[in-house]
This record gives C-alpha cells, sequence and structure tokens, in this order.
C-alpha cells in the first residue's frame, strides 16, 4: 500500500519541527557584516526565523506547522503550533524580519530558495480559519513579491543545479503563491520566465545526477515547475519531448535512489531530501498524466522506492532533522 499522509505521521512531523524551530544554535546564517555593528546573534538578526539551523530551513518548517494545522486542526499537535504561532508571528516580530531585507547587503539574501519558501509559507497561513498570523507577515511576503518581480527580469539564464540556487524549484514554489493570492502579474511572470528559461529544453539526459549534495533533481523539478506552470495541453506535449524515454524507464539514473554514506555531513545528508524530493515530483507528474499513460505506474512506482529510501531518515540527526521532514510531507501530500 503506497506511503499516505496520517494524522499520526503529521503530528510526528510537527513535533520534530517545533522542537527545531525556536533552537537557535548551531545556526549558519547567511549574513554580510558591513561592519562590526553587524556582528550580532542569530536572533537578533532574524526575530521570527532564527531557529532549525539556517533561516530558510526555518521558513520551511513554519510551513510544515501550517500545513499540518491546516489539514488536521484539531490534532495532537494543533495547539503547540497555535501557541507557537501566537509568540513568533507577530507584526512587531515580522518588521524586524523587514528591516534586516532593507539593508543593502541584504538584497540577495536567501535568493531564490528562501524567497519561494518564504511565499510558500504566506499562501499556506492565507488559507488557515485564523487570518491574524497571514496579517503579520504580509508586510515580508510584499517585500518577497517585490523581489522577485525586480530580479527575475534580470536574470537571463537559469540555475539548474540540484541545490538551493536552483531556479525552476523557486518559480514552482512561488506559483502557488500567485495562484493563492489572485496575483495574475506574478503568475504571468513567472510563467514568461519558465517558457523562456526552460520551454525549449528536450532530450533531457540528467547524465550529473545525482551530484555529492544535491536534494532536487534538476531534470524532475524542471518538469513539476513546467506541470505547475503551463496549461495541460501544452504540458504534456513539453513532456513528451523533455524526457522522451521515460516509459523505457530512462534516463536510467532518475531511477535509482540515492546512497547516503554519512548523514551527519550537511552536504552528504542532502541526498536523503534528493529521495524524497523525487517521490514528490514522481508521484504530481504521475497524477498529471492519463490513467492508461504507460509512464503513469513507472512514475508511481519509482515515488515509492525514493519514498521508502528517504522516509526512515527524517529524524535522527541534526544535519537532516533540521529540514527533511518538510519534503517528506510534500512527497506524502503528491
Amino acid at each position: 500500500m503506497a506511503p499516505a499522509l496520517t494524522p499520526e505521521i503529521a503530528a510526528r512531523f510537527a513535533a520534530i519541527a517545533l522542537g527545531h524551530v525556536t533552537q537557535e544554535y548551531p545556526n549558519k546564517p547567511g549574513h554580510v557584516l558591513a561592519g562590526p555593528e553587524d556582528a550580532r546573534t542569530p536572533a537578533a538578526l532574524h526575530p521570527v526565523f532564527h531557529g532549525s539551523y539556517d533561516w530558510h530551513s526555518c521558513v520551511h518548517a513554519h510551513w510544515l506547522l501550517a500545513r499540518v494545522l491546516r489539514l488536521f486542526p484539531e490534532g495532537v499537535q494543533a495547539g503547540a503550533i497555535r501557541a507557537h504561532f501566537d509568540a513568533q508571528l507577530t507584526f512587531e516580530k515580522v518588521a524586524g524580519e523587514c528591516a534586516y531585507f532593507g539593508q543593502p547587503t541584504a538584497r540577495g539574501f536567501e535568493r531564490p530558495y528562501g524567497w519561494a519558501w518564504l511565499l510558500k509559507l504566506a499562501d499556506e497561513l492565507a488559507h488557515l480559519d485564523e487570518p491574524r498570523w497571514a496579517e503579520a507577515l504580509a508586510p515580508l511576503a510584499g517585500i518577497v513579491v517585490q523581489r522577485i518581480r525586480d530580479f527575475l527580469p534580470l536574470a537571463a539564464y537559469p540555475v539548474r543545479v540540484g541545490t538551493h540556487f536552483n531556479t525552476a524549484f523557486a518559480l514552482r514554489l512561488a506559483a502557488d503563491y500567485a495562484e493563492g493570492a489572485g496575483d495574475a502579474a506574478l503568475r504571468a511572470l513567472l510563467l514568461q520566465k519558465a517558457e523562456r528559461w526552460y520551454g525549449a529544453d528536450e532530450a533531457c539526459p540528467a547524465w550529473g545526477e545525482p551530484g555529492g549534495d544535491d536534494f532536487l533533481s534538476s531534470a524532475l523539478i524542471e518538469a513539476e515547475c513546467m506541470r505547475r506552470l503551463l496549461p495541460p495541453e501544452r504540458f504534456g506535449p513539453w513532456f513528451d519531448r523533455f524526457l522522451p524515454d521515460l516509459a523505457s524507464g530512462r534516463p536510467a539514473t532518475l531511477f535509482r535512489p540515492a546512497e547516503v554514506m554519512d548523514r551527519s555531513d550537511g552536504k552528504i545528508a542532502h541526498l536523503d531530501g534528493l529521495n524524497l524530493s523525487r517521490a514528490w515530483c514522481f508521484r504530481a507528474l504521475a497524477a498529471a498524466l492519463p490513467p492508461e499513460d504507460p509512464r503513469r505506474p513507472l512514475l508511481i512506482a519509482a515515488a515509492e522506492v525514493h519514498l521508502a529510501a528517504g522516509l526512515p531518515h527524517v529524524a535522527g540527526d541534526y544535519m537532516g532533522e533540521h529540514w527533511l521532514a518538510t519534503f517528506a510531507l510534500l512527497a506524502l501530500e503528491a
């Protein structure tokens, strides 16, 4: 039976996230010091998102909590999630995050991965029955939207790596925000950029996968980005061209789960995330295909193999534990 998200699994993931979203250390700041006065603690720099080892992981851990609360509003962890949001997602603390983004040295801070997750969080909060948290985060979301509007016209080329700089992943998450917010102009910009960057791609070899610190499949996340942004009648032909041998199980490298040799190494531990993010993409892409399409069962089976490789390692070592549950949740829900 295919793994699925249950209240018990969701509660476990939420407990993991609640255990680290306010854990300030260890911490890896993506911080530029313009002078000695900028040597400040993570909590002083980021009143909301100073836990979970780094800023972006803290943001998407909050998304996980919001998603679990939305799906299971009476769940085991619901009260703890609400209490945490009431403590952290306040206008005063978000103003501190906005002030950080206003510094000249922060122009490229968390671009594009953290930007995308911040918008994904904003979208999730907007769907909760309690609007105060979304209202508090709205000023920071507005700043990030403007950053994207300013940046995309300047970005002549996509970034295809399997790590935080991947542009297809950022477009994919930002599309959820644009749709949820009814921001047609932002969605049009995302689609325009996706078509320019990826529209002519074909016969993807996936020869560089996996890299030693990948947590995204550059091939599959590009396909998932285009699935999310293109109309179905246009995605189908594009997907056929992009991975023309998929029905034969090629490129074979996409179907073999990554092997993780040292989960205490933060970079190597990324590969557990690769297995989970591949499962997410495989499931989402399979769902977009007609039931009779021979690629559909192949993608579903690949998702299950990758989930089996990744799910047992969501917790255990902090190098993975501070972020992997987010990608497990994406995969189980896809």
